[in-house]
Protein backbone atom coordinates (compact mmCIF):
# COMPACT_ATOMS: atom_id res chain seq x y z
CA UNK A 1 0.00 0.00 0.00
CA UNK A 2 2.99 2.12 0.76
CA UNK A 3 4.69 1.34 -1.99
CA UNK A 4 1.45 2.10 -4.26
CA UNK A 5 0.83 5.62 -2.71
CA UNK A 6 4.71 6.35 -3.26
CA UNK A 7 4.57 5.46 -6.80
CA UNK A 8 1.01 7.25 -7.60
CA UNK A 9 2.49 10.52 -6.01
CA UNK A 10 5.73 10.90 -7.82
CA UNK A 11 3.37 9.75 -11.16
CA UNK A 12 1.81 13.33 -9.77
CA UNK A 13 4.47 15.22 -9.17
CA UNK A 14 6.10 14.27 -13.10
CA UNK A 15 2.26 15.75 -14.58
CA UNK A 16 3.12 18.55 -12.49
CA UNK A 17 6.06 18.91 -14.32
CA UNK A 18 5.02 19.28 -17.88
CA UNK A 19 2.20 21.76 -16.28
CA UNK A 20 4.02 24.76 -17.12
CA UNK A 21 0.98 27.15 -16.24
CA UNK A 22 0.64 25.93 -13.03
CA UNK A 23 4.74 25.52 -12.35
CA UNK A 24 4.34 29.28 -13.38
CA UNK A 25 1.42 30.00 -10.83
CA UNK A 26 3.36 28.45 -8.03
CA UNK A 27 6.42 30.54 -8.92
CA UNK A 28 4.56 33.68 -9.36
CA UNK A 29 2.54 33.10 -5.73
CA UNK A 30 5.56 32.26 -3.88
CA UNK A 31 7.95 35.04 -5.01
CA UNK A 32 6.28 38.28 -7.23
CA UNK A 33 2.19 37.53 -5.15
CA UNK A 34 3.90 38.34 -1.74
CA UNK A 35 6.19 40.75 -2.45
CA UNK A 36 4.11 42.96 -4.41
CA UNK A 37 0.98 42.08 -1.68
CA UNK A 38 2.92 43.28 1.17
CA UNK A 39 4.63 46.51 -0.97
CA UNK A 40 1.61 47.93 -2.20
CA UNK A 41 -0.10 48.17 1.35
CA UNK A 42 0.50 51.39 1.20
CA UNK A 43 0.85 53.31 5.09
CA UNK A 44 -2.23 55.53 6.13
CA UNK A 45 -0.74 58.27 4.58
CA UNK A 46 2.22 57.92 2.43
CA UNK A 47 3.92 59.88 -0.07
CA UNK A 48 0.92 62.09 -0.79
CA UNK A 49 0.79 64.72 -3.55
CA UNK A 50 -0.18 68.27 -2.64
CA UNK A 51 0.25 71.53 -4.50
CA UNK A 52 0.15 74.99 -2.58
CA UNK A 53 -1.02 78.54 -3.62
CA UNK A 54 0.51 80.94 -1.37
CA UNK A 55 -0.91 84.35 -1.82
CA UNK A 56 0.58 85.57 1.27
CA UNK A 57 4.23 85.14 0.85
CA UNK A 58 4.78 85.13 4.65
CA UNK A 59 7.23 83.64 7.28
CA UNK A 60 4.07 81.75 8.57
CA UNK A 61 2.60 80.44 4.80
CA UNK A 62 6.25 79.21 4.62
CA UNK A 63 6.55 77.46 7.94
CA UNK A 64 3.31 75.91 6.62
CA UNK A 65 4.92 74.75 3.62
CA UNK A 66 8.03 73.44 4.74
CA UNK A 67 5.56 71.53 7.28
CA UNK A 68 4.71 69.09 4.58
CA UNK A 69 7.56 66.84 4.53
CA UNK A 70 8.23 62.70 3.53
CA UNK A 71 7.34 59.90 4.16
CA UNK A 72 4.12 61.27 4.76
CA UNK A 73 3.89 63.93 1.73
CA UNK A 74 5.97 64.66 -1.23
CA UNK A 75 7.71 67.90 -1.62
CA UNK A 76 4.85 70.80 -2.05
CA UNK A 77 4.18 71.96 -5.28
CA UNK A 78 4.09 75.65 -5.98
CA UNK A 79 1.05 76.63 -8.18
CA UNK A 80 -0.78 79.42 -8.92
CA UNK A 81 -4.46 79.78 -8.12
CA UNK A 82 -5.40 79.43 -12.27
CA UNK A 83 -3.29 75.85 -12.21
CA UNK A 84 -5.26 74.88 -8.65
CA UNK A 85 -8.21 73.43 -10.41
CA UNK A 86 -6.28 71.90 -13.44
CA UNK A 87 -3.99 70.22 -11.44
CA UNK A 88 -7.04 68.94 -9.14
CA UNK A 89 -9.45 68.18 -12.55
CA UNK A 90 -5.89 66.07 -13.95
CA UNK A 91 -5.34 64.38 -10.90
CA UNK A 92 -2.00 65.43 -10.29
CA UNK A 93 -2.42 66.60 -6.83
CA UNK A 94 -4.33 64.65 -3.57
CA UNK A 95 -4.64 67.72 -1.60
CA UNK A 96 -4.40 71.51 -2.35
CA UNK A 97 -3.99 74.90 -0.09
CA UNK A 98 -4.36 77.99 -0.66
CA UNK A 99 -3.09 80.09 1.84
CA UNK A 100 -5.00 83.61 1.27
CA UNK A 101 -3.67 87.08 1.43
CA UNK A 102 -2.59 89.34 4.63
CA UNK A 103 -2.79 85.35 6.28
CA UNK A 104 -0.07 86.08 8.78
CA UNK A 105 -1.12 89.62 9.40
CA UNK A 106 -4.74 88.37 10.09
CA UNK A 107 -3.83 85.50 12.26
CA UNK A 108 -1.54 88.32 14.61
CA UNK A 109 -4.60 90.21 14.95
CA UNK A 110 -6.75 87.42 16.39
CA UNK A 111 -9.16 87.62 12.68
CA UNK A 112 -9.47 84.11 12.64
CA UNK A 113 -8.29 83.59 8.82
CA UNK A 114 -9.94 80.71 6.48
CA UNK A 115 -7.36 78.34 5.16
CA UNK A 116 -9.17 76.46 2.23
CA UNK A 117 -7.95 73.27 1.38
CA UNK A 118 -9.35 71.18 -1.48
CA UNK A 119 -9.38 66.97 -1.40
CA UNK A 120 -9.78 64.69 -4.45
CA UNK A 121 -11.77 61.97 -2.82
CA UNK A 122 -11.59 59.46 -5.63
CA UNK A 123 -8.04 58.94 -3.67
CA UNK A 124 -9.69 56.56 -0.95
CA UNK A 125 -6.80 55.50 0.51
CA UNK A 126 -5.29 58.54 1.83
CA UNK A 127 -7.61 61.34 0.98
CA UNK A 128 -9.64 61.54 4.15
CA UNK A 129 -6.98 60.56 6.50
CA UNK A 130 -4.48 62.92 5.02
CA UNK A 131 -7.15 66.11 5.33
CA UNK A 132 -7.03 65.12 9.08
CA UNK A 133 -2.99 65.18 8.98
CA UNK A 134 -3.12 68.79 7.46
CA UNK A 135 -5.04 70.28 9.59
CA UNK A 136 -3.44 69.20 12.55
CA UNK A 137 -0.43 70.03 10.96
CA UNK A 138 -1.59 73.63 10.12
CA UNK A 139 -3.09 74.13 13.74
CA UNK A 140 0.12 73.42 15.30
CA UNK A 141 2.11 75.39 13.49
CA UNK A 142 0.05 78.09 13.47
CA UNK A 143 -0.21 77.86 17.41
CA UNK A 144 3.87 77.36 17.66
CA UNK A 145 4.12 80.23 15.45
CA UNK A 146 2.03 82.45 18.13
CA UNK A 147 3.87 81.44 20.98
CA UNK A 148 7.25 81.80 19.56
CA UNK A 149 8.49 78.72 20.81
CA UNK A 150 8.27 74.44 19.48
CA UNK A 151 6.90 72.34 22.38
CA UNK A 152 4.10 70.69 23.87
CA UNK A 153 2.34 71.66 26.96
CA UNK A 154 3.07 69.59 29.89
CA UNK A 155 -0.18 67.42 30.78
CA UNK A 156 -2.10 66.02 33.66
CA UNK A 157 -1.50 62.60 32.76
CA UNK A 158 0.49 60.62 30.16
CA UNK A 159 -0.31 57.86 28.36
CA UNK A 160 2.47 55.40 27.39
CA UNK A 161 2.43 53.53 24.54
CA UNK A 162 4.40 50.13 24.12
CA UNK A 163 4.27 48.55 20.58
CA UNK A 164 4.90 45.09 20.23
CA UNK A 165 5.85 42.50 17.43
CA UNK A 166 5.55 45.70 14.95
CA UNK A 167 7.37 48.56 16.89
CA UNK A 168 7.11 50.52 13.56
CA UNK A 169 3.67 49.37 12.55
CA UNK A 170 5.14 48.09 8.94
CA UNK A 171 2.14 46.84 7.20
CA UNK A 172 4.50 44.81 4.85
CA UNK A 173 5.33 42.89 8.08
CA UNK A 174 1.77 41.68 7.74
CA UNK A 175 0.85 41.73 4.54
CA UNK A 176 3.90 39.33 3.54
CA UNK A 177 3.21 36.74 6.22
CA UNK A 178 -0.33 36.91 5.40
CA UNK A 179 -0.09 36.56 1.62
CA UNK A 180 1.92 33.43 2.14
CA UNK A 181 -0.58 32.24 4.45
CA UNK A 182 -3.42 32.98 1.61
CA UNK A 183 -1.28 31.56 -1.25
CA UNK A 184 -1.00 28.09 0.73
CA UNK A 185 -4.45 27.52 0.99
CA UNK A 186 -5.26 28.55 -2.35
CA UNK A 187 -2.45 26.56 -4.29
CA UNK A 188 -3.50 23.55 -2.34
CA UNK A 189 -6.57 23.67 -2.96
CA UNK A 190 -6.11 24.53 -6.79
CA UNK A 191 -3.41 21.54 -7.47
CA UNK A 192 -5.20 19.03 -6.06
CA UNK A 193 -8.31 20.14 -8.06
CA UNK A 194 -6.62 20.15 -10.77
CA UNK A 195 -4.68 17.12 -10.77
CA UNK A 196 -8.08 15.19 -11.01
CA UNK A 197 -9.71 17.35 -13.18
CA UNK A 198 -6.04 16.48 -15.78
CA UNK A 199 -6.55 12.54 -14.89
CA UNK A 200 -10.43 12.91 -16.29
CA UNK A 201 -9.36 14.75 -19.38
CA UNK A 202 -6.17 12.98 -20.49
CA UNK A 203 -8.32 9.80 -19.46
CA UNK A 204 -5.95 8.45 -17.11
CA UNK A 205 -8.78 7.68 -14.78
CA UNK A 206 -9.85 4.59 -16.19
CA UNK A 207 -5.72 3.67 -16.22
CA UNK A 208 -6.29 3.62 -12.26
CA UNK A 209 -9.77 1.83 -11.86
CA UNK A 210 -7.62 -1.40 -13.83
CA UNK A 211 -4.39 -1.42 -11.28
CA UNK A 212 -4.73 -2.89 -8.61
CA UNK A 213 -4.82 0.20 -6.16
CA UNK A 214 -7.80 1.73 -3.86
CA UNK A 215 -9.89 5.18 -4.48
CA UNK A 216 -7.65 5.54 -0.49
CA UNK A 217 -4.28 5.48 -2.01
CA UNK A 218 -5.10 7.60 -5.19
CA UNK A 219 -6.34 9.92 -2.08
CA UNK A 220 -3.20 9.70 -0.47
CA UNK A 221 -1.23 10.35 -3.09
CA UNK A 222 -2.17 13.36 -4.69
CA UNK A 223 -2.44 14.49 -1.32
CA UNK A 224 1.34 13.90 0.03
CA UNK A 225 2.53 14.89 -3.59
CA UNK A 226 0.56 18.42 -4.00
CA UNK A 227 1.15 18.87 -0.07
CA UNK A 228 4.77 19.07 -0.58
CA UNK A 229 5.21 21.37 -3.41
CA UNK A 230 3.28 23.65 -1.49
CA UNK A 231 5.28 22.81 1.68
CA UNK A 232 8.90 23.54 -0.37
CA UNK A 233 7.22 26.69 -1.91
CA UNK A 234 6.29 27.62 1.28
CA UNK A 235 9.64 27.02 3.12
CA UNK A 236 11.83 29.06 0.45
CA UNK A 237 8.95 31.90 0.27
CA UNK A 238 9.76 32.64 4.41
CA UNK A 239 12.94 31.99 3.89
CA UNK A 240 13.80 34.39 0.77
CA UNK A 241 11.24 36.50 0.03
CA UNK A 242 9.92 37.22 3.57
CA UNK A 243 13.09 37.29 5.25
CA UNK A 244 15.26 38.10 2.50
CA UNK A 245 13.86 40.16 -0.05
CA UNK A 246 11.43 41.81 2.40
CA UNK A 247 13.48 41.51 5.51
CA UNK A 248 10.16 40.42 7.90
CA UNK A 249 11.51 39.47 11.05
CA UNK A 250 10.26 35.83 11.62
CA UNK A 251 9.79 35.54 15.89
CA UNK A 252 8.98 31.89 16.16
CA UNK A 253 9.99 28.25 14.76
CA UNK A 254 9.94 27.83 11.64
CA UNK A 255 9.39 23.94 11.87
CA UNK A 256 6.84 24.55 14.07
CA UNK A 257 4.77 26.57 11.55
CA UNK A 258 5.90 24.71 8.71
CA UNK A 259 4.95 21.65 10.90
CA UNK A 260 1.50 23.12 11.14
CA UNK A 261 1.36 24.00 7.85
CA UNK A 262 1.54 20.48 6.90
CA UNK A 263 -1.26 19.11 8.80
CA UNK A 264 -3.49 22.78 7.14
CA UNK A 265 -2.80 21.02 3.88
CA UNK A 266 -4.34 17.72 4.83
CA UNK A 267 -7.51 19.92 5.43
CA UNK A 268 -7.05 21.88 2.42
CA UNK A 269 -5.68 19.22 -0.25
CA UNK A 270 -8.77 16.91 0.41
CA UNK A 271 -11.25 19.95 -0.26
CA UNK A 272 -9.56 20.55 -3.58
CA UNK A 273 -10.37 16.90 -4.19
CA UNK A 274 -13.05 16.88 -3.43
CA UNK A 275 -14.38 19.99 -6.01
CA UNK A 276 -12.32 17.90 -8.17
CA UNK A 277 -14.94 15.41 -7.88
CA UNK A 278 -17.69 17.90 -8.10
CA UNK A 279 -16.37 20.11 -10.83
CA UNK A 280 -16.53 18.30 -14.97
CA UNK A 281 -13.43 21.01 -16.17
CA UNK A 282 -11.14 23.44 -15.11
CA UNK A 283 -13.37 26.56 -15.86
CA UNK A 284 -15.87 24.52 -13.51
CA UNK A 285 -13.46 24.39 -10.99
CA UNK A 286 -12.09 27.56 -10.74
CA UNK A 287 -15.95 28.92 -10.32
CA UNK A 288 -15.65 26.66 -7.01
CA UNK A 289 -12.56 27.80 -5.79
CA UNK A 290 -13.65 31.57 -6.22
CA UNK A 291 -17.30 31.15 -4.09
CA UNK A 292 -15.10 29.02 -1.80
CA UNK A 293 -11.66 30.37 -1.15
CA UNK A 294 -12.70 34.49 -1.19
CA UNK A 295 -14.86 33.97 2.05
CA UNK A 296 -12.32 31.63 3.43
CA UNK A 297 -9.94 33.72 3.06
CA UNK A 298 -11.90 37.17 4.28
CA UNK A 299 -13.60 35.72 6.80
CA UNK A 300 -10.77 33.90 8.59
CA UNK A 301 -8.94 36.23 10.43
CA UNK A 302 -6.25 37.23 7.90
CA UNK A 303 -7.64 40.53 6.46
CA UNK A 304 -10.10 41.88 9.67
CA UNK A 305 -9.89 40.78 13.30
CA UNK A 306 -12.53 37.76 13.87
CA UNK A 307 -13.46 40.20 17.15
CA UNK A 308 -14.98 42.51 14.40
CA UNK A 309 -17.46 40.15 12.78
CA UNK A 310 -20.94 39.15 13.90
CA UNK A 311 -21.12 36.64 16.10
CA UNK A 312 -22.69 34.45 13.73
CA UNK A 313 -20.33 34.78 11.74
CA UNK A 314 -17.21 33.56 13.80
CA UNK A 315 -19.24 30.81 15.32
CA UNK A 316 -19.89 29.82 11.41
CA UNK A 317 -15.68 30.12 10.21
CA UNK A 318 -14.91 28.02 13.19
CA UNK A 319 -15.76 24.94 10.74
CA UNK A 320 -12.98 26.14 8.41
CA UNK A 321 -9.58 24.95 8.69
CA UNK A 322 -8.13 28.81 7.70
CA UNK A 323 -9.48 30.45 11.07
CA UNK A 324 -7.67 28.15 13.08
CA UNK A 325 -4.17 28.08 11.01
CA UNK A 326 -4.39 32.12 10.74
CA UNK A 327 -4.27 32.39 14.25
CA UNK A 328 -1.64 29.64 15.09
CA UNK A 329 0.24 31.43 11.95
CA UNK A 330 0.11 34.73 13.51
CA UNK A 331 0.42 33.25 17.04
CA UNK A 332 3.86 31.46 15.62
CA UNK A 333 5.55 33.94 12.98
CA UNK A 334 4.45 37.07 14.88
CA UNK A 335 4.64 36.66 18.66
CA UNK A 336 7.17 33.35 18.71
CA UNK A 337 4.23 31.28 20.05
CA UNK A 338 5.09 27.75 20.90
CA UNK A 339 3.67 24.29 20.85
CA UNK A 340 1.98 24.91 24.30
CA UNK A 341 -0.03 27.55 23.24
CA UNK A 342 -1.17 26.44 19.40
CA UNK A 343 -1.98 23.33 20.57
CA UNK A 344 -5.81 23.76 20.30
CA UNK A 345 -5.74 25.01 16.83
CA UNK A 346 -3.31 22.34 15.50
CA UNK A 347 -6.24 19.77 17.28
CA UNK A 348 -9.01 21.90 15.77
CA UNK A 349 -7.38 21.66 12.05
CA UNK A 350 -6.48 17.73 12.32
CA UNK A 351 -10.07 17.17 13.66
CA UNK A 352 -11.40 19.21 10.47
CA UNK A 353 -8.72 18.05 8.25
CA UNK A 354 -10.03 14.41 9.23
CA UNK A 355 -13.95 15.16 8.86
CA UNK A 356 -12.82 16.88 4.64
CA UNK A 357 -10.68 13.78 3.98
CA UNK A 358 -13.44 11.51 4.74
CA UNK A 359 -16.12 13.56 2.84
CA UNK A 360 -13.92 13.60 -0.41
CA UNK A 361 -12.43 9.92 0.26
CA UNK A 362 -16.72 8.91 -0.24
CA UNK A 363 -17.68 11.47 -2.80
CA UNK A 364 -14.10 10.03 -4.94
CA UNK A 365 -15.38 6.22 -4.60
CA UNK A 366 -18.71 7.05 -5.52
CA UNK A 367 -17.28 9.09 -8.80
CA UNK A 368 -15.12 6.14 -9.34
CA UNK A 369 -17.51 3.85 -9.24
CA UNK A 370 -19.78 5.66 -11.87
CA UNK A 371 -16.77 5.50 -14.08
CA UNK A 372 -16.16 2.03 -13.76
Amino acid sequence: MLSNIFQLGLKELRSLQRDYALLLLILWAFSLGVYTAASSMPESLHHASIAVVDEDRSALSQRLVDAFQEPYFRTPQRIDLAEMDRGMDGGRYTFTLNIPANFQRDVLAGRRPAVQLNVDATQVSQAFTGAGYIQSIGLAEVSEFLQHYRGTPAQAAELQVKVSFNPNLTRAWFGSVMEVINQITMLSIILTGAALIREREHGTVEHLLVMPVTPLEIMLAKVWSMGLVVLLATALSLLLVVQGWLQVPIHGSLLLFLGATALHLFATTSMGIFFGTVARSMPQLGLLIILVLIPLQILSGGTTPRESMPELVQQLMLAAPTTHFVSLAQAILYRGAGLSIVWPQLLAIIVIGSLFFLAALLRFRKTLAQMA
